[in-house]
């Protein structure tokens, strides 16, 4: 079973001879690898102690860089720090919480008024 780490713990190694990274919910000890990574160790250095995942992705790393990231692995975000995705909403749920928050129609008159 591998050990939870909080995102506190991981903010607390965001220096250059000591730099950890989220990337999908895990957390990596990429210190050891700051000097060989291919787009310099600056780039490292710039998402330390924090969650990288955007930036891992947004770079367009390899299937290779991404086994590569195993000998790294520390262990895996705690649960309470796992940003949770939004429920989609379908569109019958969309419709129903429109009509609830409309307000009632009056009563229509049906008869002359004396």
């Amino acid at each position: 079973m591998s050990k939870e780490i909080s995102l506190a713990t991981v903010q607390q190694h965001n220096k250059a001879n000591d730099l950890w990274m989220v990337i999908d919910n895990k957390v990596y000890d990429v210190t050891k690898f700051r000097d060989e990574h291919p787009g310099g160790a600056d780039a490292l250095i710039d998402v330390a102690g924090r969650d990288a995942t955007k930036d891992f992705n947004d770079v367009g790393h390899s299937a290779e860089a991404r086994e590569m990231l195993k000998k790294y692995f520390v262990g895996n975000l705690a649960a309470s720090d796992i940003k949770k995705k939004p429920t989609p909403v379908s569109d019958n749920d969309a419709s129903n919480a429109i009509a609830n928050t409309q307000p009632a129609a009056s009563p229509k008159q049906c008869c002359i008024l004396h």
